[in-house]
């Protein structure tokens, strides 16, 4: 079931009347029903794959109670439990990847008998990395492990996050699912207010530029300048609108139910240096693979060689998570060499809650355009693709946007939409304190509303990140 479907539509409010007003009396039933309906959220698109998301929840849950009771064993039952669950990630995602791919490398010829027919379940990467989170905390002691099955299930299958993250520490909402939620009018306003911008930075904005983007990039060798550089920065908002989008609205409708998920985005087309961009985007899984990954290898704390291997690794690691394709391999490739670079030439990196001043400009513009060629790579259908991406990136020669790809009225109002939600990005802050005075609220609410009327494509396209 997706954010913007008429399933969900109906099935939101139902679930919000039978939440609050039924099983609002009994936490323990209020978690089973929490339960119940993110398995028939996640059971909508395939009842097989509730199987999975099962096996994979009761694998961490059973690990930390054995980790808690058999502490001088507890490293190997964390090793093996992490070893169960990357081995059926491998499996689902990578697996075919890997055998064509050496099929390909050593000229093996027909390799389809050794391929697997099966699918990749929605959101696989997500629920697998939340739930090793958890018997890892377990593991080094950062959390107590629960013996209620009901409220762990509930925990790794909450369904606004679900498929699409923000990926959620245990130490943050396993506690929520073990006190009493009260409905309260502002959480649900204010919920309701963070989904609708999301629903509108995915159906408004997202699936617009979308239709510009896909036309390039699924026939790209068609074309070369000014049509790929806008493809490229049309993505770079696309997959910004799409996924932020699905993050507040995951946050928004998470509030409404009395939980609150951390934030997964704080203007990452702002920042300073490489480093800073990922503080920034997509920051649930960014801290995870610094906690679970980098730190674990050494971090910082390593010599200047191995803090280099650390950082590329990291990212390479990172890289494969978003898919089974070489182009993310060099994409996570990309970034490790980026950062690496940062730190050869002792480029100050500034944190998220530093001012900017006018002489940052120029870092801006340089970062800026270091993550737009990095989507452009992520966007590409293969490797083939991206090196004629590059080679053709900046062949002005082509004319300035002479190619009938779609009509000038259409082009004008993507480029509208673009410019809006960089605006709204940067005046974020201002924005939210406009929120206590209340007529500014309706007109927003209303501009929102209209604006997803008149504008927003309702073919129910799939987020972006479902695929990872």
């Amino acid at each position: 079931m997706q954010f913007n479907s008429i399933e969900f539509f109906i099935f939101l409010p139902i679930v919000f009347l039978l939440y609050w007003f039924v099983f609002n009396r009994n936490l323990k039933l209020q978690n089973l029903f929490v339960l119940i309906i993110s398995y028939i959220f996640y059971g909508w698109w395939n009842w097989k794959l509730l199987f999975l998301i099962a096996f994979t929840s009761f694998c961490s849950w059973y690990s930390g109670l054995l980790i808690e009771k058999f502490r001088d064993k507890a490293k190997l039952i964390n090793g093996l439990n992490i070893s169960v669950n990357l081995i059926i990630l491998a499996i689902f995602k990578y697996y075919n990847f890997f055998v064509q791919s050496f099929a390909d490398i050593f000229r093996y010829g027909n390799s389809d008998g050794l391929l697997l027919n099966v699918m990749l379940p929605v959101g696989i990467s997500f629920y697998t990395f939340q739930a090793l989170s958890y018997s890892i905390d377990v593991y080094r002691n950062n959390i107590q492990p629960t013996k209620d099955i009901v409220q762990f299930f509930a925990f790794v299958s909450f369904f606004p996050q679900l498929v699409a993250g923000p990926i959620e520490r245990a130490t943050n909402l396993l506690p929520q699912f073990q006190k009493t939620r009260n409905l309260n009018y502002e959480q649900l306003t204010g919920g309701l207010r963070q989904a609708l911008w999301g629903f509108f930075k995915k159906v408004v904005i997202a699936d617009n530029l979308a239709v510009y983007v896909n036309i390039v990039f699924n026939d790209i060798h068609t074309y070369s300048g000014f049509p790929l550089m806008w493809a490229t920065l049309f993505f770079m908002f696309q997959i910004y609108a799409d996924f932020s989008g699905y993050s507040d609205i995951a946050i928004g409708i998470a509030r409404i139910f009395g939980f609150k998920l951390m934030e997964n985005f704080r203007r990452p087309y702002l920042s300073r240096s490489i480093k800073e961009f990922w503080n920034r985007w997509h920051i649930s899984l960014s801290s995870w693979f610094r906690d679970y990954v980098y730190i674990p290898l050494g971090g910082n704390r390593v010599s200047m060689s191995r803090h280099f291997y650390n950082l590329f690794i990291t990212f390479l690691i990172s890289g494969l998570w978003h898919g089974a394709n070489w182009t993310f391999v060099l994409w996570g490739s990309y970034y490790g060499g980026l950062l690496v670079l940062e730190r050869i030439l002792h480029i100050k990196s500034y944190r998220i809650t530093d001012k900017y001043s006018i002489c940052q400009v120029p870092r801006l513009i340089i970062v800026f355009f270091l993550v737009f060629l990095g989507w452009g790579l992520f966007r590409s259908n293969s490797i083939t693709d991206a090196y004629y991406l590059f080679t053709h990136l900046f062949d002005i020669n082509s004319g300035i946007i002479g190619v009938p790809i779609i009509s000038t009225k259409t082009f004008i109002t993507l480029l509208i939409l673009v410019v809006f939600v960089f605006i709204v990005d940067c005046i974020k802050e201002f924005t939210v304190k406009c929120y206590h005075k209340k007529i500014l609220i309706y007109v927003w609410v209303a501009f929102l509303i209209a604006s997803i009327y008149i504008l927003g494509k309702f073919e129910e396209q799939s987020f972006i990140y479902f695929q990872f």
